[in-house]
């Protein structure tokens, strides 16, 4: 890999794709971000800095993706942490919600590898972001259970698929100090105690992991965990 990395981000404008994609660009590296809405995902690159620039992209519709993304012209690491969140119970089902959310995680994730592929080197290297839910299932969790036991598997097709380019994916525990659960102190009470470090995981812990499963060039095919040793209770 160059000294200067050819790094994208897809949903890097918030939580852990937008801590990744600030410290890469503080490292010096080009990096592209991509959000749903154009104006904030490119202000947000902006905000970031560095090398940095924004593309408007839906992973809800994986037949976009491409055109999306025509002017990437290289990748030497490629982050999805793109997501939406569903709480979603199998007695009060909502199936619009449900296939938003599986085909951004699924089947737009997919279609990135599909498009970005032919612009990365042997020496590249993807991580995809899924979540301990895959097998710590809580009362509305179906369609995020499912995404994530999705994504756990897709790893190891896209690894042989796309070899010798390597294919990890990160599954987090609640990461305390993202949006969505800073403002939510019971949540992230509850998984510092269950951890048995404890402490409870941050982006930063997050980005040290991506980093690693990005850099190691013999990790591959892998579902690393990052929790604190939580799984094991």
């Amino acid at each position: 890999m160059s000294e200067r990395s050819h790094v994208v981000v897809i949903g890097g404008t918030s939580g852990i794709g937008r801590h990744f994609a600030r410290t890469r660009a503080g490292h010096g590296d080009d990096v592209v971000i991509t959000g749903r809405a154009e104006d904030r995902t490119k202000g947000i690159a902006d905000e970031i800095g560095g090398n940095t620039r924004g593309l408007a992209l839906d992973l809800a519709a994986p037949e976009r993706v491409g055109d999306a993304l025509a002017d990437v012209e290289r990748v030497d690491w490629l982050v999805l942490t793109a997501l939406d969140r569903d709480h979603n119970m199998v007695r009060d089902y909502r199936p619009a919600d449900a296939t938003r959310l599986l085909t951004v995680k699924l089947t737009g994730y997919t279609a990135v590898l599909h498009a970005l592929a032919p612009r990365m080197t042997d020496e590249s290297a993807v991580v995809l972001l899924g979540g301990l839910a895959s097998h710590r299932p809580y009362p509305g969790s179906t369609t995020v259970t499912t995404a994530n036991g999705g994504v756990a598997a897709l790893v190891r097709t896209l690894a042989v698929e796309l070899s010798p380019i390597r294919v990890n994916a990160l599954h987090p525990s609640i990461v305390a100090d993202t949006p969505f659960w800073s403002d939510k102190p019971a949540a992230r009470e509850a998984a510092r105690a269950s951890a048995l470090t404890g402490r409870g995981v941050t982006m930063e812990d997050c980005t040290d992991a991506i980093t690693f499963l990005l850099r190691n060039r013999a990790i591959n095919g892998v579902n690393l965990n990052i929790d604190g040793g939580d799984v094991l209770l």
